[in-house]
Formats: structure tokens, C-alpha cells, sequence
């Protein structure tokens, strides 16, 4: 097996025409279904990332079953005519919490990620030897529909260190892996090889000339691969949606690769959802990014051809070998809607905590086992005047309240890390409930993004200020297992204020799969028959939640959400079609305050005052 000056050479010569389908952000029982959904586009091969995180959630403790098991999507990929790229990082980025990287690296306060740092190297062979075990079989040297592996991603946009990458090929070749290894990078960062054998692909959105002509200069011999084609880009909360945009330089660039002669990698095909906690987030500023995946791909989040996948099909049957015809496109799965769910039973957050860890000063998140959810911080707040509450720092979201009375919420996406606090003539109970919002996937601040408050917490009263010591901890990283404990009771009057768990059950008419309408909700998580959907926010712009049609069934579903605020009416119902492209700023947790409410300063005495000098 060798590459030629364009294509992959088996028996036979092949041009590389790939889309992007992550296993890990379609339900396992669609695998099949979105396969051929890519085969019927015109693609003869898939790529998917692997996502370490998925796959040891403990060190030195792998899953690879169910949800989890990358061989048979792999067989299934084969059973639709197609080859498999496999990218198992360690270091993926994918808009992926951590960028794939497993949380508890950040439980070693030396971490120095995507490194040889033994802290991380040595795991990151040992993750990659387990994902040899699986996949040597696989392989077309031995049968199997496996053709190419890309080691890391886009490193030389990131470090330096050539030894790093060559001791990651050589993992993989001691391991039993036999096909091409090659690395995807942006045009930017593109430099030649230092590690024998291994190949390079670039990425871009448009102008192929340009970027195949820079990938010339670093490698003169080869293929001419574009290791992603971008078909869309991805969304981040509180910011218009790029999805629906790009069609006609879609198709413009394809053109032009085909053209070339050259082989490509659609990313995405297939975007599909990051479900539970897996969205990650961008940093410098920070920029969490939400549950939905579209991407604005050809094929949508619940699996339904756009008008980028029928353009696509277009422009790829004009290039099929003569006597060719593509496969008829599959019919859709079943998209139903759901009547409005009232969930009369409610559960106070604070009324399930679990018992606490003490320590002199707050402790972040993964210091205390946990990577993903929220911790409450309690401490004891003594009598004084107004006051500022300055955290260093709340990661990412935090909701602050004195003695069970709200004071407001602070937002890492709009660097806020302090509050003002009021006038106290006893000393008072100060709670902070931090949220994580994913972990950064890109850039050198990866390797120092922990959660919940990372350092102190301080009062500032005038020229004074007191550091607040003495801290009771509460994890709640609201695992399947911490929620069976929550007790629920029947809501007496309207939602509550603050967070809460809300419950119900329900029947369906029809299974399919829905979009759980969340606009009247805050700001929280949704669980439906124990499956984590992800996350929701009402600043958008993502405004719905796909639930899949194989995680429900006719009767006896049980839909449980967690919300942050409270939200307007505890009631959802399932849609046809997504939100994903409605921002609203003015979102109740955006501001600190309730809708109807008017800011009201008269009679209130300011902390300060002064006048500009003219002309300022």
C-alpha cells in the first residue's frame, strides 16, 4: 500500500473523496442510517475523529462498547462500500470538550498538554495503543476498509516539537497500525516533514490553487489531500449562527479540487450533536460553543439531506466513471412533534448535595475528581458594609446568593468576575454555584482551563481588602448516578426561582425524532429516559434540542430538566424543525434581571461620585 503523486494506491489507484461523520455525535442506532445517507452524497470513504475522552474516562480504564464502539462503526462503513480515516488525535480540537483530551490530565497541576511531558505522553501512548487493539484488524492491509490514520491535529500551528509527533507515529507503528500516517494542518502553519513517512494534508475553505500550491513547498512528492474542506463553521453561544451560509463557494471550491485531480475530506458531511457535557469551548475571548453540531452540513443534525448535500450530489455525479450512477438517497427517519409537557415535579439543586470538602481556600473543579457539572462554594461572610465580591475566577458561568437571597449571576464570556454585595449587619451565608462550560479545545490555554473558581475570593470594601477563607465544596458533576438520588415533589404553585430540577413523564403517538422547544426555559440541561441531551441557554442562538427517535419509546418516558434561573412556564414541547440561528440577548441570566423588571436607583445612596474633567 503506497501513496502515488495524487491518490492512495491499494489494488487498485484511488482518488480520496471523504466526508466527516463523528460516531461519537450520531446515537449508535443511527450509524447505519447516516452512512448511507454520506454514500448516497457521492462519497466513496468517511473520516471520524476519536475522541479519547470518550474512551477512557478513568486512566488506564477504557470503553469501547455501544456508544463507544469505533470498530463497528468501522464494519458498518465497510458494509456500505466505503473506506475509513481514522483520527484518533490524542489532540483532536473539533469544537470537542478539551479537544478530546480526557479532564483528568488537568488533575496534575504541571500538565504541559500535547508534549512530551511524561504526564501526558505517557498516557497519550497508552490511549493510542488501546485504539490499535481495536483497529489493526481493520485495516485494508489485512481486509478491512481502514486506509488512512492522521496522527494529532494541526500541531504546527501549536508547538515545535518534531520528537513529540514522531513519538506518536512510532506508537502507532509498534502497535500493529500498517497504513499511511499523515498530519492535517492550516495553510498558515504548514512546514515540511521531519519524520520519515509522514504525510501532510491541508485545510481550507476556499481558493484550492493557493493552498495545494503551499503544500507543494513542504512536500513536492505525494498526494494532493485537503485533510478538511470546510463545508460550514461552527456556532458559539450568544452569536449569530453561520449555518445555511457558503453554498456557492461550496460548490465553486469542490470543483476546483476535482479539477486538481486531487482528493478531499468534507468537514463536516455530517455534523450530528454534542450530547451531554462534549461541547468544548475557544478562548482569548472565551467562547463556549452549544450542544448542536449542524455546522451548516450537507446533511443536518437529525440526519435529513440540505441544499449543500443535493449540490454536492450534483457536482459529484458529473464525476463518476461512465456506466456509474450514485445510490438512491434514503428515505428519512420518522421527525415527529410532541404535544406541550407540563413538569409539575420539581427538585431544588441545593436540596440534593452530596457532603462537602473543605478546604482554606476554593479549590477548582478537577482538584476535587470531577470534570464536568458544577460545584457550590459556601463559605461565611461577616458583617459589613456595601461592598465588592471580586472572584478570581468563576469558569464559567457562576450564580451568587446571600443567605438563599439571589445577588446575580457572572458570566466568563463577558469577563465578569465580580458583584456588588449589600450592606450586612450579621454575618451572612455567601454561596457561589459555578458551571462548566466546556473545556477550551484550542490554544495554549487548554493545559490551564480549569473549572469552577481556580484561585480566591475577596471583598473589597473602600481601600480594603479581605480575602474570604474557610470554604465548605460540593461537587455535583450530575452524572446519571447523582441523579437517582434527587427527590422530587409536586410543585405547589409556578417554577421555582433558582436552580432546580424539573420532571415528568410522557407518551408519544408516533416515535421519531423531535426538537425539544426550550425558549421558555433559562438556562440548564435536559435528560430524556436518562439519556444527557446537552446543554440549552435562551441567549441562543440555538434555541432547541435534538432528541433522537431511538431514545424514546411509545409510553413511560420520563423527561428530567435542570434549569438554572427558573424558568417562564415548566412546560416543552418537541418541534419538526430546529432553532439554531435565534439570538437573544436580552435573556433572562444575560442580565441581572427578571423580564418586566426596570432598573430604580432613586433614594439609594452611591458608593461614589464624580465628574469628568471637561473635554474627557
Amino acid at each position: 500500500m503506497f501513496w502515488s503523486n495524487h491518490a492512495i494506491a491499494t489494488e487498485q489507484r484511488i482518488l480520496v473523496h471523504s466526508g466527516e461523520i463523528h460516531a461519537a455525535r450520531i446515537p449508535y442506532e443511527c450509524w447505519g442510517f447516516r452512512l448511507r445517507m454520506a454514500k448516497s452524497v457521492g462519497f466513496n470513504c468517511v473520516s471520524t475523529y476519536i475522541f479519547w475522552n470518550q474512551h477512557e474516562p478513568e486512566p488506564g480504564r477504557f470503553d469501547w462498547a455501544g456508544q463507544n464502539d469505533i470498530a463497528e462503526f468501522c464494519r458498518l462503513a465497510q458494509v456500505e462500500g466505503m473506506k475509513v480515516i481514522i483520527r484518533p488525535g490524542p489532540y483532536v480540537c473539533a469544537e470537542w470538550d478539551f479537544g478530546g483530551l480526557p479532564w483528568w490530565l488537568l488533575k496534575d497541576p504541571e500538565m504541559r498538554v500535547r508534549s512530551r511531558y511524561p504526564g501526558f505522553i505517557e498516557p497519550a501512548k497508552r490511549y493510542l495503543r488501546a485504539v490499535a487493539e481495536q483497529l489493526a484488524p481493520l485495516q485494508v492491509t489485512r481486509g478491512g476498509p481502514i486506509i488512512l490514520m492522521q496522527v494529532e491535529n494541526e500541531y504546527d500551528g501549536f508547538g515545535q516539537d518534531e520528537g513529540y509527533i514522531a513519538a506518536l507515529c512510532a506508537t502507532l507503528r509498534e502497535a500493529g497500525i500498517e497504513v499511511p500516517l499523515f498530519t492535517s494542518e492550516m495553510t498558515w502553519s504548514l512546514r515540511p516533514s521531519k519524520v520519515p513517512g509522514l504525510l501532510r494534508a491541508v485545510g481550507f475553505a476556499e481558493d484550492p490553487d493557493r493552498n495545494f500550491t503551499a503544500l507543494r513547498r513542504v512536500q513536492p512528492d505525494g498526494p494532493l489531500f485537503c485533510g478538511e474542506l470546510y463545508t460550514g463553521w461552527y456556532d458559539v453561544w450568544g452569536r449569530s449562527s453561520s449555518i445555511g451560509s457558503g453554498l456557492r463557494r461550496l460548490t465553486n471550491t469542490l470543483e476546483r479540487v476535482l479539477s486538481l485531480d486531487a482528493s478531499f475530506n468534507l468537514y463536516m458531511a455530517h455534523g450530528g450533536t454534542s450530547f451531554g457535557f462534549t461541547a468544548g469551548a475557544n478562548d482569548h475571548p472565551f467562547r463556549p460553543q452549544p450542544t448542536s453540531y449542524d455546522y451548516g452540513a450537507p446533511i443536518d443534525e437529525s440526519g435529513r439531506p440540505t441544499a449543500k448535500f443535493h449540490a454536492i450530489r450534483e457536482v459529484l455525479s458529473r464525476r463518476l466513471p461512465p456506466g456509474q450512477t450514485l445510490p438512491p438517497i434514503p428515505e428519512p427517519n420518522p421527525v415527529v412533534a410532541l404535544s406541550p409537557i407540563a413538569l409539575r415535579e420539581v427538585a431544588p439543586l441545593l436540596n440534593s448535595l452530596p457532603p462537602p470538602r473543605r478546604a482554606s481556600r476554593p479549590v477548582p473543579m478537577e482538584y476535587l475528581g470531577q470534570g464536568q457539572g458544577c460545584v457550590l462554594y459556601r463559605t461565611k461572610l461577616p458583617k459589613g458594609p456595601i461592598a465588592e465580591l471580586v472572584i478570581t475566577e468563576p469558569r464559567d458561568f457562576a450564580l451568587v446568593t446571600l443567605d438563599g437571597e439571589r445577588l446575580g449571576t457572572l458570566d466568563r464570556m463577558q469577563r465578569q468576575r465580580s458583584l456588588w454585595l449589600p450592606a450586612r449587619t450579621n454575618d451572612a451565608t455567601l454561596e457561589i454555584l459555578v458551571e462548566a462550560m466546556g473545556h477550551v479545545n484550542f490554544g495554549p490555554s487548554m493545559e490551564r482551563d480549569r473549572k469552577g473558581i481556580t484561585e480566591r475570593v475577596e471583598v473589597r470594601a473602600g481601600a480594603k481588602t479581605s480575602e474570604l477563607l474557610g470554604w465548605e465544596m460540593f461537587p455535583l458533576p450530575l452524572t446519571p448516578d447523582s441523579l437517582s438520588s434527587v427527590k422530587y415533589s409536586r410543585a405547589s404553585r409556578g417554577p421555582k426561582e433558582g436552580p432546580a430540577f424539573y420532571r415528568s413523564q410522557f407518551n408519544v403517538r408516533e416515535v421519531g425524532d423531535t426538537f425539544l422547544d426550550m425558549r421558555r426555559w433559562s438556562k440548564g440541561v435536559v435528560w430524556v429516559n436518562g439519556h444527557n441531551l446537552g446543554r440549552y441557554w435562551n441567549i441562543g442562538p440555538q434555541q432547541t434540542l435534538y432528541l433522537p427517535g431511538p431514545w424514546l419509546k411509545p409510553r413511560n418516558n420520563e423527561i428530567v430538566i435542570l434549569d438554572w434561573l427558573g424558568p417562564q412556564k415548566a412546560e416543552v414541547a418537541g418541534l419538526t424543525n430546529p432553532i439554531l440561528s435565534e439570538v437573544n440577548l436580552d435573556a433572562v441570566g444575560r442580565i441581572h434581571r427578571k423580564p418586566g423588571q426596570r432598573l430604580d436607583l432613586a433614594g439609594l445612596q452611591p458608593v461614589t461620585s464624580g465628574f469628568f474633567e471637561p473635554g474627557l
